[in-house]
């Protein structure tokens, strides 16, 4: 299991693992006074966490399915991504798609956040790919 530093500044717990085969931990609002999320609204709403992701790895911000079915609340930029440079707090920028207010409490939970390795890469410039079945079939192309 991968150790990262973490600094929590607010009064929630640490994310954690809600099972076993958890891929997400909860990330939860820290606020002083709750906020009334109007539809269409959007608010960057602070964890009052920090933290020392790995090179080679990232924080991915997902939305919560609950709160999305339940609420049409989301993750405006899903999946926002935690750069393993980062040092400030993490926030979560949400977004009520509903036509319903929506109040963000402290403690709420308000996004998932995954860990996930990545590679950088170096471009290779050419002038002709390697042909495919697909080829250029774009958005809707496969399963015909």
């Amino acid at each position: 299991m991968l150790a990262i530093n973490i600094v929590n500044r607010s009064n929630n717990e640490l994310p954690h693992y809600q099972t076993d085969g958890s891929a997400g931990m909860d990330l939860k609002a820290f606020l002083e006074q709750e906020i009334i999320l109007k539809p269409m609204q959007r608010f960057l709403v602070p964890t009052g966490l920090f933290v020392e992701i790995p090179k080679g790895y990232e924080g991915q911000v997902r939305p919560r399915s609950g709160l999305a079915l339940k609420h049409g609340i989301t993750v405006l930029n899903a999946p926002g991504t935690i750069d393993s440079d980062f040092r400030g707090e993490m926030k979560v920028l949400l977004i009520n798609f509903s036509d319903q207010d929506f109040v963000i409490k402290n403690g709420e939970r308000i996004a998932q956040l995954i860990i996930a390795s990545y590679q950088q890469i170096s471009w290779e410039n050419v002038e002709v790919l390697s042909e495919t079945l697909r080829g250029t079939g774009g958005y809707g192309s496969t399963g015909k």
